[in-house]
Protein backbone atom coordinates (compact mmCIF):
# COMPACT_ATOMS: atom_id res chain seq x y z
CA UNK A 1 0.00 0.00 0.00
CA UNK A 2 1.24 3.73 -1.28
CA UNK A 3 1.73 6.58 1.32
CA UNK A 4 -1.73 8.58 1.81
CA UNK A 5 -2.28 11.66 -0.22
CA UNK A 6 -1.32 15.51 0.65
CA UNK A 7 -4.41 17.71 -0.85
CA UNK A 8 -4.84 21.51 -0.49
CA UNK A 9 -7.38 23.30 -0.99
CA UNK A 10 -6.53 27.58 -1.59
CA UNK A 11 -8.29 30.43 -1.68
CA UNK A 12 -9.10 34.23 -1.10
CA UNK A 13 -11.30 35.00 2.38
CA UNK A 14 -14.72 33.76 1.85
CA UNK A 15 -14.29 31.63 -1.17
CA UNK A 16 -15.17 28.52 0.73
CA UNK A 17 -12.37 27.08 1.76
CA UNK A 18 -14.01 26.04 5.37
CA UNK A 19 -16.94 24.45 3.34
CA UNK A 20 -15.44 22.43 0.87
CA UNK A 21 -12.12 20.98 3.03
CA UNK A 22 -14.89 19.63 4.92
CA UNK A 23 -17.46 18.18 2.13
CA UNK A 24 -14.69 16.61 0.78
CA UNK A 25 -13.43 15.29 3.69
CA UNK A 26 -16.53 13.82 4.45
CA UNK A 27 -17.05 12.31 0.89
CA UNK A 28 -13.63 10.35 1.47
CA UNK A 29 -14.57 9.28 4.49
CA UNK A 30 -17.96 7.90 2.93
CA UNK A 31 -15.38 6.05 -0.37
CA UNK A 32 -13.86 4.16 2.62
CA UNK A 33 -10.70 6.73 2.72
CA UNK A 34 -8.63 6.90 6.31
CA UNK A 35 -8.70 10.86 6.03
CA UNK A 36 -7.92 13.90 8.07
CA UNK A 37 -8.31 17.46 7.89
CA UNK A 38 -5.87 19.72 8.61
CA UNK A 39 -6.33 23.69 8.64
CA UNK A 40 -3.56 26.46 8.67
CA UNK A 41 -3.02 28.24 10.71
CA UNK A 42 -3.55 25.61 13.42
CA UNK A 43 -4.81 28.36 16.02
CA UNK A 44 -4.58 25.58 19.13
CA UNK A 45 -0.61 25.17 18.97
CA UNK A 46 1.40 27.92 21.31
CA UNK A 47 2.04 29.43 18.50
CA UNK A 48 -1.35 29.14 16.68
CA UNK A 49 -2.55 30.87 19.29
CA UNK A 50 -0.38 34.12 19.39
CA UNK A 51 -1.33 34.11 15.98
CA UNK A 52 -5.00 34.55 16.67
CA UNK A 53 -4.38 36.96 18.78
CA UNK A 54 -2.53 38.66 15.56
CA UNK A 55 -5.61 38.24 12.89
CA UNK A 56 -8.39 38.89 15.36
CA UNK A 57 -7.00 41.79 17.60
CA UNK A 58 -6.15 44.88 15.44
CA UNK A 59 -3.69 46.64 17.94
CA UNK A 60 -1.58 43.21 18.14
CA UNK A 61 1.01 44.76 16.60
CA UNK A 62 3.65 42.75 14.86
CA UNK A 63 6.16 43.48 11.84
CA UNK A 64 5.24 42.13 8.67
CA UNK A 65 8.58 39.92 9.04
CA UNK A 66 7.64 38.49 12.51
CA UNK A 67 3.98 37.68 11.35
CA UNK A 68 5.17 36.04 8.14
CA UNK A 69 7.48 34.11 10.30
CA UNK A 70 5.23 32.92 13.32
CA UNK A 71 2.87 31.39 10.33
CA UNK A 72 5.87 29.28 8.75
CA UNK A 73 6.75 28.27 11.91
CA UNK A 74 2.65 27.55 12.98
CA UNK A 75 3.52 25.13 9.54
CA UNK A 76 6.88 23.72 10.90
CA UNK A 77 4.97 22.65 14.24
CA UNK A 78 3.45 19.98 12.06
CA UNK A 79 5.39 19.24 9.49
CA UNK A 80 6.31 16.22 11.25
CA UNK A 81 2.97 14.73 12.12
CA UNK A 82 2.26 15.37 8.47
CA UNK A 83 4.60 13.19 7.14
CA UNK A 84 4.09 10.83 9.30
CA UNK A 85 0.43 10.24 9.01
CA UNK A 86 1.08 9.92 5.07
CA UNK A 87 3.22 7.30 5.43
CA UNK A 88 0.81 5.41 7.67
CA UNK A 89 -1.49 5.36 4.86
CA UNK A 90 -3.64 8.62 5.69
CA UNK A 91 -4.66 11.27 3.37
CA UNK A 92 -4.28 14.82 4.92
CA UNK A 93 -6.59 17.48 3.38
CA UNK A 94 -5.19 20.71 4.23
CA UNK A 95 -7.50 24.38 4.20
CA UNK A 96 -4.70 26.90 3.67
CA UNK A 97 -0.90 26.27 3.40
CA UNK A 98 2.32 27.64 2.19
CA UNK A 99 0.69 28.84 -0.85
CA UNK A 100 -1.32 31.35 1.33
CA UNK A 101 1.59 32.46 3.59
CA UNK A 102 3.34 33.52 0.21
CA UNK A 103 0.29 35.23 -0.95
CA UNK A 104 -0.53 37.38 1.67
CA UNK A 105 2.83 38.46 2.98
CA UNK A 106 3.88 39.25 -1.06
CA UNK A 107 0.59 41.32 -0.30
CA UNK A 108 1.82 43.09 1.82
CA UNK A 109 5.12 44.58 -0.49
CA UNK A 110 7.79 42.26 0.89
CA UNK A 111 9.71 39.91 -1.72
CA UNK A 112 7.94 36.44 -2.63
CA UNK A 113 11.29 34.38 -2.73
CA UNK A 114 12.09 35.80 0.87
CA UNK A 115 8.51 34.90 1.57
CA UNK A 116 8.79 31.10 0.38
CA UNK A 117 12.53 30.43 1.94
CA UNK A 118 11.07 29.63 5.24
CA UNK A 119 8.73 27.05 4.42
CA UNK A 120 11.69 25.16 1.89
CA UNK A 121 11.45 21.50 3.10
CA UNK A 122 7.96 21.50 4.11
CA UNK A 123 5.73 18.77 2.82
CA UNK A 124 4.70 19.78 -0.38
CA UNK A 125 1.23 18.82 -1.70
CA UNK A 126 0.31 16.47 -4.47
CA UNK A 127 -2.95 18.31 -5.58
CA UNK A 128 -3.41 22.15 -5.21
CA UNK A 129 -7.11 22.54 -5.88
CA UNK A 130 -7.52 26.86 -5.90
CA UNK A 131 -10.99 28.18 -5.58
CA UNK A 132 -10.95 31.48 -7.58
CA UNK A 133 -13.44 33.76 -6.86
CA UNK A 134 -13.32 36.54 -8.99
CA UNK A 135 -15.99 39.11 -7.25
CA UNK A 136 -15.49 39.24 -3.30
CA UNK A 137 -18.33 41.99 -3.47
CA UNK A 138 -20.98 40.25 -2.51
CA UNK A 139 -19.62 38.28 0.05
CA UNK A 140 -20.54 38.98 3.42
CA UNK A 141 -18.06 39.03 6.78
CA UNK A 142 -14.85 41.13 5.06
CA UNK A 143 -13.45 42.99 8.04
CA UNK A 144 -13.93 40.28 10.93
CA UNK A 145 -10.58 39.33 11.02
CA UNK A 146 -6.85 41.66 10.33
CA UNK A 147 -6.85 40.61 6.29
CA UNK A 148 -10.08 40.69 5.31
CA UNK A 149 -10.56 43.96 3.47
CA UNK A 150 -11.41 43.82 -0.49
CA UNK A 151 -8.97 46.01 -1.37
CA UNK A 152 -5.99 43.61 0.15
CA UNK A 153 -7.80 40.15 -0.91
CA UNK A 154 -7.44 41.77 -4.64
CA UNK A 155 -3.68 42.04 -4.00
CA UNK A 156 -3.63 38.94 -2.46
CA UNK A 157 -5.51 37.18 -5.45
CA UNK A 158 -2.90 39.15 -8.12
CA UNK A 159 -0.08 36.93 -5.83
CA UNK A 160 -1.82 33.70 -5.78
CA UNK A 161 -2.21 34.21 -9.66
CA UNK A 162 1.21 33.60 -10.06
CA UNK A 163 1.47 30.21 -8.43
CA UNK A 164 -1.40 29.17 -11.53
CA UNK A 165 1.35 27.20 -13.94
CA UNK A 166 2.52 25.24 -10.61
CA UNK A 167 2.85 21.85 -11.28
CA UNK A 168 -0.79 19.51 -9.93
CA UNK A 169 -2.09 23.28 -9.67
CA UNK A 170 -6.09 23.27 -10.72
CA UNK A 171 -8.13 26.00 -10.75
CA UNK A 172 -12.17 26.26 -9.66
CA UNK A 173 -13.88 29.39 -10.50
CA UNK A 174 -16.69 29.50 -8.20
CA UNK A 175 -18.74 32.62 -8.85
CA UNK A 176 -21.93 32.11 -9.92
CA UNK A 177 -21.45 28.58 -8.73
CA UNK A 178 -23.23 27.48 -5.45
CA UNK A 179 -21.81 24.38 -3.27
CA UNK A 180 -22.74 21.21 -4.66
CA UNK A 181 -21.63 22.00 -8.04
CA UNK A 182 -18.27 23.36 -6.67
CA UNK A 183 -18.08 20.56 -4.71
CA UNK A 184 -18.59 18.22 -7.89
CA UNK A 185 -15.91 19.77 -9.46
CA UNK A 186 -13.61 19.23 -6.82
CA UNK A 187 -14.69 15.80 -6.92
CA UNK A 188 -14.14 15.24 -10.65
CA UNK A 189 -10.57 16.32 -10.07
CA UNK A 190 -10.11 13.84 -7.35
CA UNK A 191 -11.01 11.19 -9.65
CA UNK A 192 -8.63 11.99 -11.93
CA UNK A 193 -5.82 13.31 -9.87
CA UNK A 194 -5.90 11.13 -6.82
CA UNK A 195 -8.46 8.46 -6.54
CA UNK A 196 -6.68 6.12 -9.03
CA UNK A 197 -3.59 6.86 -8.23
CA UNK A 198 -1.07 5.20 -5.74
CA UNK A 199 1.46 7.81 -4.75
CA UNK A 200 4.93 6.34 -3.84
CA UNK A 201 6.84 6.10 -0.81
CA UNK A 202 8.46 9.26 -1.35
CA UNK A 203 6.84 13.05 0.04
CA UNK A 204 7.77 16.36 -1.88
CA UNK A 205 9.05 19.14 -0.48
CA UNK A 206 8.92 22.75 -1.38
Amino acid sequence: MGRGALILIEGLDRAGKTTQTGRLVDKLRSNGRDVELLKFPDRSTPIGKLINSYLVDKSFELSDESAHLLFSANRWELANSIKSKLREGKTLVLDRYVYSGVAYTAAKGLDRQWSLNPDIGLPKPDLTIFLNLNDSSDRSGFGDERYEVKEFQLKVKHQFELFFNEPNWETIVVDGKNIEQVESEIWAIMNEKVLNVEFGDEIGVF
